[in-house]
């Protein structure tokens, strides 16, 4: 029998070649080739096809798992689905462990549930548990590096969720690497992903983040897994927020919010509670806006300065909004209304660390700024939507109606939106006035200041 040719496999992006170089062909890292045995073919069954109206009343049956937080199962998409993978990844310290320890427990009262540690022993995992009152929860737990034991006990235990914590500390024998290996990673989530499809265990995954916020390895696990979640929050902040960046049972992009606090993560039902938290007195520059992330509106308070320049040339400072918009809009508002800002630092920041990636903020920032430059306070209940267009139209924006709604059920009685967003009859108690351009927007928006 021929001996099987060694394999060199580049520890930066998991490339393969079949010799040895200097540099790897594949992501142009040097030295970063190392020889691996090569794998022995598996053998496969053959493959069985199924009626496809038989599998969705078995996934109908079926139903998803509960994982009794209300803001996940709405990131999820309604809960877990079982057969499904799921990949969890946030900065260190940020609660990932506390969360799914949480979401174990609680699964673990209908239905067998493994939680697998490579990071922490038992009596580790037990000590978190009791700080969360989780102690008496029917929770099996293992501290488990060897991927192949890990998954024999989740068969023998028929669970219906599997939690590695994390991915990173696992390794398998059949990737001939040390853990934490771009290849080793590889091989365990597609062994991981085998496991979850044949078995209909729902496997939910922890994976460190690199400097740049992306999960650990050159997004390869992202591309193996059914959803990956993210867990984000402001430095000095006890609010956490949970972001799904790929679903396939589920919305993309929808949010999860919940507060750090000594006894676990506890869900935050009311989200405007985090990024409303104004001053009493109304002060210049600042104005509410209604932003829509996922399926759900959420108000957040946008703030803007405008001060004298003081050196050669005016700086431009967006926080949660995207610079080169900013300047587009001050171009606009110059050209359109007489706004000009040429001899001024303009300074725009998103309150509570959100990014607003959508054009529904060009309005309310063009208004604030206005009232920052003639230090005029807006209304406290005024707020406001709508895109700004280069000829200096005031352009509607989508789900106009629910982001009205969301605003009057807060409290706010005055809305300056563009004319497509006008309702035919305006929420009670709220006054809806309707502007084409610019100038008209900033007009009704000062005379309201008066």
């Amino acid at each position: 029998m021929a001996r099987a040719s060694p394999v060199f496999v580049c520890g930066s992006c998991g490339g393969e070649t079949l010799k040895w170089q200097g540099q790897c062909p594949l992501c142009g890292e040097w030295n970063s080739l190392e020889q691996r045995r090569a794998v022995a073919p598996r053998s496969t069954p053959a493959a069985k096809a199924v009626a496809l109206g038989s599998a969705v009343a078995a996934a109908a049956a079926e139903g998803r798992i509960a994982s009794g937080a209300h803001e996940l199962d709405r990131v999820l998409g309604g809960g877990l689905v079982p057969g499904s993978v799921i990949l969890l990844g946030g900065d260190p310290g940020i609660g990932k462990s506390t969360l799914l320890l949480q979401v174990a427990a609680f699964a673990a009262g209908s239905r067998a549930v493994l939680y697998a540690s490579g990071e922490e022993s038992v009596a580790q995992v037990s000590l978190r548990a009791q700080r969360l009152s989780l102690a008496d929860a029917a929770l099996s737990v293992v501290a488990e590096t060897d991927l192949a034991a890990i998954l024999a006990l989740a068969a023998e235990q028929r669970a219906a969720l599997l939690v590695i914590d994390s991915i990173q500390t696992v390794q398998s024998a059949s990737a001939g690497a040390p853990a934490g290996a771009v290849s080793q990673l590889r091989e365990c989530t597609a062994e991981l992903v085998r496991f979850a499809k044949s078995s209909g265990t729902a496997v939910i995954i922890v994976g460190h983040v690199t400097k740049e916020g992306t999960i650990a390895g050159p997004r390869l696990l992202e591309h193996l897994v059914d959803t990956v979640l993210y867990f984000q929050h402001e430095a000095g902040s006890r609010y956490r927020i949970v972001r799904a960046t790929k679903n396939r049972f589920g919305a993309v992009n929808e949010l999860g919010f919940f507060a750090m606090t000594a006894g676990g993560l506890r869900e935050v039902k009311n989200p405007a509670a985090i990024f409303l938290a104004r001053p009493s007195e109304p002060a210049p520059g600042s104005i509410v806006t209604v932003t829509r992330e996922g399926g759900r509106p959420l108000l957040i308070e946008l703030q803007a300065l405008v001060d004298r320049m003081r050196f050669g040339a005016p700086r431009r400072i967006a926080q949660g909004l995207d610079a080169n918009r900013l300047a587009m809009l001050l171009a606009a508002a110059s050209r359109h209304a007489g706004l000009a800002l040429q001899e001024h630092d303009v300074f725009v920041n998103v309150v509570g660390g959100m990014e607003i990636a959508e054009t529904s903020s060009d309005l309310p920032v063009l208004i604030a700024l206005s009232s920052s430059l003639k230090g005029q306070p807006l209304p406290a209940q005024l707020m406001s939507f709508g895109e700004i267009g280069l000829t200096g139209e005031v352009r509607p924006v989508a789900y106009g109606d629910e982001r009205l709604r969301e605003a009057q059920a807060q409290g706010f009685r005055i809305a300056i939106v563009p004319q497509g967003n006008a309702p035919r009859t305006a929420p009670a108690g709220l006054r809806v006035i309707a502007v084409t351009r610019i100038a008209e927007a900033l007009e009704a928006a000062l005379a309201r200041s008066g």
